[in-house]
């Protein structure tokens, strides 16, 4: 039986088909990407690909691909990105998403939104019939009003909320220095609406909801040949 680490490889050298020498690639962050950035690195090192230049959605990220032989460059010095290749950890079946959960949201989306073309790269234990249903959504927030925030959250129909912590039980800070909270909202009706009502909130720095974003989705499952979606042919 494939196991799920066996899969995430799988897809992440899939996505190599997506990268041409010569070009400005997104390093997302997370398991399956960081699977990727181990494969790129790979490539470079065999001269397979040449000249890429990534930009890491995270300082880990930026660690990891140094480590493995990616120069990399910044948004300050390359505004578009032609190909982001990220994880999920959870995808709908019009390729939305819900991101984060290593806590690099902010950064990510940026990255995200930068790139020409984001490729999503997921086991199929990621696929679900509706955001929320397998996974909590993620905030950056700041820390001043921390409570105010929590309780915005749950006025607006989150079930719970918690304080992402360290394993020594400090909380958790991004790269920015602020914390994550992790809210529960169960299955969302309109992730749209609640996107809006999120991204107008003061003191929330960014939301994990990664809506029309995604323009290509690989996911890998047992015995299956890697399965391309893209956002335009992805079912309503």
């Amino acid at each position: 039986m494939t196991s799920v680490d066996d899969l995430k490889l799988q897809v992440a050298h899939r996505a190599l088909d997506f990268v041409e020498s010569g070009t400005i690639v997104g390093l997302g962050g997370g398991s399956t990407a960081a699977m990727f950035v181990q494969e790129l690195g790979r490539e470079l090192c065999s001269g397979r690909l040449k000249d890429i230049l990534g930009v890491p959605t995270a300082l880990e990220v930026g660690a990891l691909a140094t480590e493995v032989g990616i120069p990399l460059t910044s948004l300050e010095d390359h505004q578009t990105i032609d190909v982001c290749i990220d994880g999920a950890d959870e995808v709908d079946p019009s390729v939305n998403l819900i991101k984060g959960g290593g806590g690099f949201l902010t950064r990510e989306k940026i990255v995200a939104q930068a790139s020409r073309r984001l490729v999503i790269i997921a086991d199929y234990t990621k696929l679900s019939p509706q955001l929320g249903t397998r996974w909590h959504v993620p905030l950056e927030v700041m820390e001043f009003g921390f409570e105010a925030h929590r309780s915005f959250l749950l006025d607006h129909g989150a079930k719970t909320t918690a304080r992402r912590r360290n394993a020594d039980g400090t909380p958790y800070r991004t790269d920015q220095g602020n914390y994550i909270l992790d809210a529960d909202f169960g299955p969302i009706d309109d992730p749209f609406g609640l996107a809006e009502a999120l991204s107008a909130r003061a003191g929330i720095v960014e939301h994990g909801l990664f809506l029309n974003l995604a323009t290509d989705l690989l996911v890998a499952s047992p015995g299956r040949t890697i399965d391309h979606r893209t956002r335009a042919l992805a079912p309503a």
